[in-house]
C-alpha cells in the first residue's frame, strides 16, 4: 500500500496552493487527489455563459504565481481555469486525477490516516482537505419537479448540448451566478422569466480590458503587479466596515446600490420589486452592470416570488402565476454549510466530521478540529470572506499548515477547549455584523443559525491571527509510539496500488 507524508484532497485553488507550499517547504512525499479529469475546482465546473470572478484578477491569484497576462480587471471563468491549469505545471508526478476520495479514516493503532479512493487505497501521516465549499450544487425541493418535460440544469453543471435559441427559459434564483447568466441567456432565448425569492443588492461592475501598455508593464515590471495587488487588497479591506456594522459605512454602501438601481431601472413598479428588503451585506453583495438593464429592456420578466411547483411544462410561482417553459436553469447555489465530504471523514473513536459538525462547522484557527488529528481543512469553517480575496485567506491557512507539519513528529491534535473557545469568540464577534442582521443567507448554518462560512473580521487580521502556527493549543498524543510505528512502516515494502 502506498504511504505518503501528506495527502491533499482537491485540486482547486486550495489544493494546488497546498502542493506548491509543500514543495517550497522541501516536502516531496505527497499526493493530490482530484475526482475530476482536470484541475480547477469551481472554475473547472462552472462553465455557464457569463461566468466570471467578482474579485480583481491580479488579487485573485497566488502571490507566488503572478499572471501579467490577465486580460480584464475581472477575469472570465475560462481564463481562471487556464491559470489554474498552468499552476499545475511541475506537480504532475503528485497529481492523481480521476481519483475520488471515498473514505478517510483515522487509524489510532498506526497513527495514520487511511485514505480510500476510487483507484486504490493509501495511508498518510497528515491530510489536507482542500475540497472547497462550492462543489455540490443545491437543487431546491420543488413539488412535481420530476414531471418537467423540458430540459433542466444547474449553473454549475451547465449543459452545452441544450440550445437556448428561441426557447422559453426560466431561471430560478437571483444570486451571483444568476446575475451573470441572465443577461447572456436573454440574448438567445425567446423569453426569460426569473423567479426571485428575494432581491439581491447589486453595485456597478467596474470591469474593462487592460490596455496594451498596461500589459507590457505587467510583463516587464513585476513590482507593477505587486503595487496593483496591494492597492486592490486595501480597497477590499475598506469595505469590511460595512460588514462589521458601522452605520455610516452601511449607509454609504446602501446608497451606492440604490443609486445604481435607480439609474438603470426607470419603471417604478419594477424598481420596487428589485429593491431588497434586508440590510445590504447581509447576503452576498453582487456586482453587475447588465443585470438590471435586461429587465428594463423587457427581455426578461421578473416573477417576484419563489418557484413553488412544476406541473409538466408549466411552472407555478408562489404568487399563483403560471409560466410555460422549455428550459429550467437553477441558479440556486451550493450545499455550502453542510459539506458532503464531512460524512466520509472518520476521526478518533469512529466519530465522523459530519457528526462533529451537527450544530454547524467549527475549527480552531479555522483549520483544525478536535478528534481529527493531523487533519487540516483549508477554505472551511469561518475561513471565507465577504469583502476580499479568498486566495489571500487560502495562502494564510497554508502558511499555518506548513508550520504545523514542521512540528509534526507524532500526532498533533488541537484541544477541545481551544476549538470551543475559538468558536465562542467568533460567535460573539459575528453577533454585531451585518451577516446576522436578520436575512437568510448561505453564510449561515440552517440548523444553528451560526455564521459558519465567514471570518467575522478583516483579511489582514486573519493573517495576523492565523498565519503562523502555534503549538500551544495542541498536544502530541502518544508521541513515541507513532515514531516506532513509522520506523516499522518505513521498513515494509508498500508497493503502489493498482492504477496509481
Amino acid at each position: 500500500m502506498t504511504h505518503v507524508r501528506v495527502a491533499i484532497v482537491g485540486a482547486g485553488f486550495a489544493g494546488l496552493g497546498a502542493a506548491h507550499e509543500l514543495l517550497r517547504s522541501g516536502e516531496s512525499s505527497f499526493v493530490v487527489l482530484e475526482r475530476a479529469a482536470s484541475v480547477g475546482g469551481t472554475w473547472r465546473d462552472n462553465t455557464y455563459p457569463g461566468v466570471a470572478c467578482d474579485v480583481p484578477s491580479h488579487l485573485y491569484s497566488f502571490s507566488f504565481l503572478p499572471n501579467p497576462a490577465w486580460t480584464n480587471v475581472f477575469a472570465r471563468g475560462e481564463e481562471i481555469h487556464g491559470y489554474l491549469r498552468g499552476a499545475a505545471n511541475g506537480l504532475e508526478s503528485h497529481l492523481r486525477l480521476n481519483t475520488a476520495m471515498t473514505a478517510l479514516r483515522w487509524d489510532d493503532e498506526w497513527a495514520v490516516w487511511r485514505v480510500s479512493t476510487s483507484r486504490g487505497d493509501l495511508t498518510a501521516d497528515a491530510v489536507i482537505l482542500a475540497a472547497g465549499r462550492l462543489t455540490e450544487p443545491r437543487i431546491p425541493e420543488v413539488a412535481g419537479i420530476e414531471t418537467f418535460t423540458g430540459d433542466m440544469m444547474h449553473t454549475a453543471r451547465w449543459r452545452h448540448d441544450v440550445d437556448l435559441t428561441g426557447k422559453r427559459v426560466a431561471v430560478v434564483g437571483t444570486g451571483a451566478s444568476a446575475v451573470q447568466v441572465v443577461p447572456e441567456v436573454a440574448a438567445a432565448a425567446a423569453s426569460v422569466t426569473v423567479f426571485q425569492r428575494s432581491a439581491p443588492w447589486i453595485v456597478p461592475r467596474p470591469d474593462r480590458e487592460y490596455t496594451e501598455s498596461e500589459l507590457a508593464e505587467f510583463a516587464s515590471d513585476p513590482t507593477a503587479i505587486e503595487r496593483l495587488r496591494t492597492a486592490q487588497f486595501w480597497e477590499g479591506e475598506a469595505m469590511f466596515a460595512a460588514r462589521a456594522g458601522d452605520p455610516a459605512a452601511i449607509a454609504a454602501a446602501r446608497q451606492e446600490a440604490l443609486e445604481h438601481l435607480h439609474s438603470q431601472v426607470t419603471d417604478a413598479r419594477l424598481r420596487a420589486a428589485l429593491t431588497p428588503n434586508y440590510e445590504i451585506g447581509c447576503k452576498r453583495r453582487l456586482i453587475s452592470s447588465d443585470y438590471y438593464p435586461a429587465f428594463e429592456s423587457g427581455a426578461v420578466h421578473l416573477e417576484a416570488s419563489a418557484l413553488e411547483r412544476i406541473d409538466h411544462g408549466v411552472l407555478v410561482a408562489a404568487s399563483g402565476e403560471r409560466y410555460d417553459a422549455d428550459v429550467v436553469i437553477f441558479a440556486t447555489g451550493f450545499e455550502s454549510s453542510e459539506q458532503p465530504y464531512a460524512a466520509l471523514v472518520e476521526g478518533v473513536g469512529g466519530v465522523t466530521l459530519a457528526e462533529h459538525w451537527a450544530d454547524g462547522m467549527t475549527a480552531f484557527a479555522s483549520t483544525t478540529v478536535h478528534g481529527f488529528p493531523n487533519l487540516f481543512i483549508v477554505n472551511g469553517p469561518n475561513a471565507g470572506l465577504g469583502h476580499n480575496s479568498a486566495v489571500y485567506m487560502i495562502e494564510t491557512q497554508l502558511q499555518y499548515v506548513v508550520g504545523a507539519l514542521e512540528h509534526l513528529d507524532g500526532v498533533l491534535e488541537v484541544s477541545a477547549d481551544a476549538e470551543r473557545e475559538y468558536t465562542a469568540e467568533l460567535d460573539r464577534r459575528a453577533a454585531s455584523t451585518v451577516w446576522l442582521s436578520g436575512c437568510d443567507s448561505w453564510y449561515l448554518d440552517s440548523r444553528s443559525g451560526r455564521l459558519t462560512l465567514l471570518w467575522p473580521g478583516s483579511a489582514q487580521e486573519f493573517r495576523e491571527r492565523n498565519g503562523v502556527f502555534d503549538a500551544a493549543p495542541y498536544r502530541e498524543v502518544r508521541e513515541m509510539e507513532p515514531r516506532v510505528q513509522r520506523e516499522v512502516r518505513a521498513s515494509v515494502d508498500w508497493p503502489l496500488s493498482v492504477g496509481w
